[in-house]
């Protein structure tokens, strides 16, 4: 339901025709646990009014144009609960709410000899490194022995949310991406705190698509040897910037750094070739991480 929420508190509407011929705004349905749901708005609910504003006559994308608004700020609609039911005026916060950018399937490959986890990302925001969490689980208990990490098309999101998927997968001590740049703050590397989740071997699609926080992950992958890239040379996105706000409250955008690879190659405008064009033999993907070796 929440990809079709055009309101931005976590509700449906519907015009309803009663037996006056009249027309009804009412809630078709809410997200659980969304904003509206919390404040206290329930389905079947009547909308009469919008910030004081009536809206009774209105279409559903009428009245869901003026209940949109900045993330965060607040709207109060006046509903009717039920057909005779009190009515009620309730506060509401709009807050975006994040979708999985996860989805998953096991497949079986060479003869139905191998089990395979294919597990897509769509975006990196932050319900992915969760749910990458619980794919992963869920394939491994259904018999996956290796994975196929598709990050075509993907491009980006949260960089920090990025980092974090690929910290999943990365020994203690492995190089996730460096930072570089001419002051200090933006000159550090990013490593891997703790013993990897998940050592399973990985292949990592990619196609020009393919930008900032997925290119970060899939270099931090192959650079430590952790997975083999398959597809096209990826977008080239890789460099850091900050939002200065000046006097007259406009703002400038600035490049203060870009992003490094474990191996040190520049990501910003490059891309990163990789290592197949079409998907390999899984004994042939063995082969290749035994040989790999670390340049960083």
């Amino acid at each position: 339901m929440a990809r079709y929420d055009m309101t931005g508190i976590g509700i449906n509407l519907r015009e309803i025709p009663d037996d006056k011929g009249d027309v009804k705004l009412k809630v078709l349905g809410l997200i659980l646990d969304g904003p509206a749901n919390a404040a206290g708005v329930r389905q079947g609910d009547e909308v009469i009014s919008v910030n004081g504003v009536d809206v009774r006559g209105k279409s559903a994308v009428e009245v869901s144009s003026l209940i949109q608004g900045p993330n965060e700020t607040f709207v109060t609609i006046e509903v009717k609960h039920g057909n005779c039911g009190p009515t009620q005026s309730i506060k509401v916060q709009r807050r975006l709410v994040a979708r999985t950018p996860v989805f998953y399937r096991l497949e079986q490959i060479e003869n139905g000899t191998v089990s395979v986890g294919y597990i897509r990302i769509k975006e990196f925001n932050a319900l992915a490194t969760k749910d990458l969490i619980t794919a992963v689980k869920r394939l491994q208990e259904s018999g996956a022995s290796y994975f196929l990490l598709d990050l075509r098309d993907n491009l980006g999101g949260l960089v920090q949310a990025g980092i974090e998927v690929a910290k999943l997968f990365l020994n203690e001590g492995d190089t996730v991406i460096y930072t570089a740049g001419r002051d200090p703050q933006y000159q550090k590397s990013i490593v891997a705190e703790s013993a990897p989740a998940f050592t399973a071997p990985l292949i990592v699609l990619v196609n020009n698509k393919t930008a900032s926080a997925s290119e970060i992950v899939a270099t931090a992958l192959r650079d430590n040897c952790r997975a083999i890239l398959v597809g096209e040379r990826t977008y080239g996105k890789g460099l850091i910037q900050s939002v200065f706000e000046l006097h007259d409250g406009s703002g400038i955008v600035v490049t203060v750094g870009k992003y490094v690879t474990p191996n040190h190659m520049d990501i910003s405008g490059n891309g990163v070739e990789p290592d197949f064009k079409s998907v390999p033999a899984w004994s042939e993907v063995k082969r290749f991480l035994s040989q790999c070796q670390r340049n960083g």
